[in-house]
């Protein structure tokens, strides 16, 4: 059975660079130090990651320092016509060059280049994601976003999980059920976010090599009540803890284990068919029907990333608890992710 182990406040790495303390927590008690790693600064991963969606579509902006590489990307989503535009401008070696915040907590995460800047801004109260490119998705046009984000609940999931190699580690936050305020406008069209809701994955750490990652992710109305979750598993030693939690109306509820099922067939796994989601003691039960594959599948042969991130419809029964909560029809997305890097 999970220990679930509840962390403490204080430095997140020891002096040999591993883990001071594996487990979980409801806020970011643990210190993050670039000084404190013991790893080349190319091996060094951090990102933060924002998805900000409804029922009609969704947006997700990304700023990422990968050691190697350097990241800016944007998907814009339509589910109504079931269609999604990508675009990721790639840079070379930043190694900590871009400087991102140390903590979520505040700070600003920017990056820019030819034809785009990225900017998201955290006073301590607001989140503030502003982005503009020049040319985006197959016509070329202008796109621009001017969204804020306000916390809903005084807890996350903050995770640090350490890998079997030492000096490997991810120490993540997933901040569900953010508000959003605000637009994104791509050539003619104005997509408004003002009944929205969002999620922040803050990631920081030394990963191995070869791995692969199944996350999902959830944060909307629901029949008048606020929810989310954040479900994962698929990398390093979750002993100490799963990364798996559920919000309702404010309140966090942990949870332990859960498997994700896609239907396989001869050519591989089917991620447009209904997905599966259960737990070994029974308080997670969902079926999940995907609207759409947002596949990339970068292979430069000594890296990879071959990315599905699946955008639909859930419905199902978590107990809370021991209490089941039942929902039908709920927007949210799940994705396997596998990567050399």
């Amino acid at each position: 059975m999970q220990k679930n182990h509840l962390m403490n406040e204080g430095p997140l790495l020891n002096e040999e660079g591993n883990l001071a303390e594996p487990g979980y927590a409801f806020s970011l008690v643990k210190e993050y130090s670039r000084s404190a790693i013991k790893a080349p600064k190319w091996r060094i991963k951090e990102w933060d990651y924002y998805y900000i969606g409804n029922d009609d579509y969704g947006l997700a902006l990304t700023i990422a320092d990968n050691g190697y590489m350097s990241m800016a990307s944007i998907s814009l989503l339509d589910f109504k016509t079931r269609k999604e535009e990508t675009l990721s401008k790639i840079g070379l070696f930043p190694m900590g060059k871009l400087h991102l915040p140390s903590s979520s907590k505040s700070g600003e995460s920017k990056i820019e280049g030819k034809g785009f800047d990225f900017s998201f801004v955290n006073d301590g109260k607001t989140r503030h994601l502003l982005c503009h490119i020049k040319e985006f998705g197959k016509k070329k046009e202008t796109f621009r976003a001017d969204i804020l984000l306000e916390e809903t609940t005084d807890d996350s999931l903050v995770i640090a999980t350490p890998f079997r190699k030492k000096a490997h580690f991810y120490y993540n936050q997933k901040i569900n059920c953010l508000r959003a305020h605000g637009y994104a406008k791509h050539g003619d069209k104005t997509y408004d976010f003002n009944s929205s809701f969002g999620v922040l994955d803050w990631g920081r750490g030394v990963w191995t090599y070869r791995n692969t990652w199944y996350w999902s992710s959830l944060s909307s109305m629901y029949n008048g009540h606020l929810i989310g979750w954040n479900l994962g598993y698929g990398f390093g030693d979750t002993s100490a803890a799963s990364e798996n939690i559920f919000y309702l109306d404010g309140k966090a509820f942990k949870l332990g284990d859960v498997k994700m099922e896609i239907p396989l067939t001869k050519n591989g796994d089917d991620y447009l068919s209904a997905w599966r989601f259960h737990s070994s003691n029974g308080d997670i039960n969902i079926t999940f029907n995907p609207i759409i594959d947002r596949h990339a599948d970068t292979n430069l042969l000594i890296l990879r990333s071959n990315q599905h991130q699946v955008f639909g419809l859930f419905s199902g029964t978590i107990l809370l608890d021991g209490t089941p909560f039942q929902f039908e029809n709920v927007m949210g997305f799940a994705e396997k992710v596998y990567n050399k890097w």
